[in-house]
């Protein structure tokens, strides 16, 4: 199958349980810590690239000079139409190298389990389609999307941060919640304002709603790796099927 480029951009925020999900489709995961220091490769050669969260704004060279970098990547990704998945970070990055705007420390902060609206256009999106009208997914941000890119097709929103999802292209996926967050990594997390014991409560509620839900994303999303794995085996049949 496919061998997926997972980007990591802090300690605790690894591809957790959509990294589970992906390796049972017979995906092969190769997880580069950027925030350790781990070289990120001069060229996206894998079958598709997961973009996780962090505590920056994208163009945080200054604190994090990894995400040079990962923008250059991400850009490779739509440019060549790998399949792509940005969480948090991940989905503010894939915006703004696509033309959209991200705004650090906006609007109301979202904390845990959140009920997350999906919009008419999703009907139609390779991964959004036929889920319920609202769906309970983990938030921990206070910057945002506050532009979406040209063309960009919005898929999700909530009151505090309309940008929830949307798509870039026909394989470039941006979220700003965490599909692969469970309620225990919220302990975790630091939010002034929020109580965390209410926060981790309202998770572990929604935990049997959500968890079906974006299990079943995260394996549409496997089958556009595979089917991206499969055509480049087709145009370059020399290719070694263990590697990308």
């Amino acid at each position: 199958m496919g061998r997926v480029l997972v980007v990591q951009n802090s300690r605790s925020g690894g591809p957790s349980r959509v990294g589970c999900w992906l390796e049972d489709a017979g995906h092969e995961l190769d997880v580069v810590l950027a925030h350790e220091g781990a070289a990120l490769p001069d060229r996206l050669e894998h079958d598709a690239m997961i973009m996780l969260g962090g505590g920056y704004l994208p163009g945080d060279d200054d604190r994090a000079p990894w995400l040079a970098g990962a923008r250059r990547l991400v850009g490779q990704a739509l440019a060549e139409g790998v399949p792509l998945l940005g969480i948090c970070l991940g989905g503010q990055m894939i915006a703004e190298v696509a033309g959209g705007e991200v705004t650090g420390d906006t609007g109301a902060p979202e904390n845990g389990s959140v009920p997350v609206t999906i919009r008419p256009e999703a009907a139609a999106d390779p991964l959004f389609h036929g889920l319920p009208p609202v769906v309970p997914a983990v938030e921990h941000h206070k910057d945002a999307v506050t532009g979406l890119p040209p063309g960009a097709v919005w898929l999700a929103e909530t009151a505090a941060c309309p940008y929830q999802a949307f798509r870039v292209g026909e394989r470039a996926w941006g979220v700003q919640f965490h599909p692969e967050v469970l309620p225990a990594r919220i302990r975790e997390w630091e939010a002034d304002g929020f109580d965390p014991d209410e926060v981790h409560a309202r998770a572990v509620a929604d935990e049997p709603v959500s968890t079906p839900i974006w299990h079943a994303v995260t394996l549409r999303f496997a089958a556009l790796v595979a089917e991206h794995e499969a055509s480049r085996a087709m145009a370059n049949p020399r290719r070694s099927p263990s590697r990308a």
